[in-house]
């Protein structure tokens, strides 16, 4: 059952927090959790002009974005490995990035960002760079090797990559795996981060899953934290200024 299940999904309410912590009447739930995908959809996909007239991300690097709901404002706090990219100059892309957030939803938005330390034990953040690299026509098999290796380099007790797709540009897809070190993934007190990323290259999408051990959780760590911190009631849609 480990294999098949999302580690982070499998210790929720157990040994990891919600990613969205609010509560709300049974027929507002479907419209604000619908909302927050929107949220976190826009910030992870949104895309600017780049150099060559290329598309690009706006903000890269990002491992997770969380929301709590009050009755006054939603906050949402975005953890990155490059919290420059999103605050700019004197604050001025995150003043534009809630402004823009405001106007999706129509509430007052609060946005926070958080600095994450070790990008390279971050599942989700080394997934995306392994696609980065294989978007430039990168060896998948080098790229699976210095990844695993940094990992393990910062203190991982275990690593685990797999790519899916028509690799090394073959005419038939296939699965290519490596692991190193141990990674339990139904023993619940064992901190396993995952990450998922498709990578587009020019012969199709190559899946990318990046199993994390981190070690075990610690007496410290938030063991499922209560969603019932306030209600968050739908009302009519308002622009607000900070």
């Amino acid at each position: 059952m480990g294999q098949k299940v999302n580690p982070v999904a499998y210790r929720v309410g157990v040994m990891e927090g919600w990613k969205s912590r609010w509560y709300a009447p049974k027929k507002e739930f479907a419209t604000l959790l619908v909302e927050d995908k929107k949220i976190r959809d826009f910030i992870k996909k949104h895309k600017t002009i780049g150099a060559n007239n290329k598309p690009e991300l706006s903000y890269p690097a990002i491992s997770k974005i969380e929301i709590e709901r009050t009755r006054d404002e939603v906050r949402v706090l975005v953890y990155t490995s490059r919290p420059a990219l999103i605050i700019g100059k004197k604050g001025e892309k995150i003043e534009e990035l809630q402004a823009e957030l405001q106007n999706l939803t129509g509430r007052r938005i609060n946005l926070k960002i958080e600095e994450v330390r070790n990008p390279e034990l971050v599942a989700q953040i080394v997934a995306e760079d392994i696609g980065d690299q294989l978007v430039k026509r990168a060896s998948f098999r080098r790229v699976i090797k210095r990844a695993m290796s940094q990992a393990m380099e910062k203190g991982a007790k275990g690593v685990k990559i797999q790519l899916s797709g028509r690799l090394g540009g073959a005419e038939m897809a296939r699965r290519e795996k490596s692991a190193e070190g141990s990674i339990p993934l139904s023993t619940l007190r064992a901190k396993i981060d995952y990450g998922f990323h498709e990578a587009k290259i020019a012969q199709g999408h190559i899946g990318i899953q990046v199993w994390i051990n981190q070690g075990e959780y610690s007496e410290d760590d938030n063991n499922g934290q209560n969603a019932e911190t306030g209600q968050a009631p739908k009302n009519t849609k308002r622009s607000y200024k900070r």
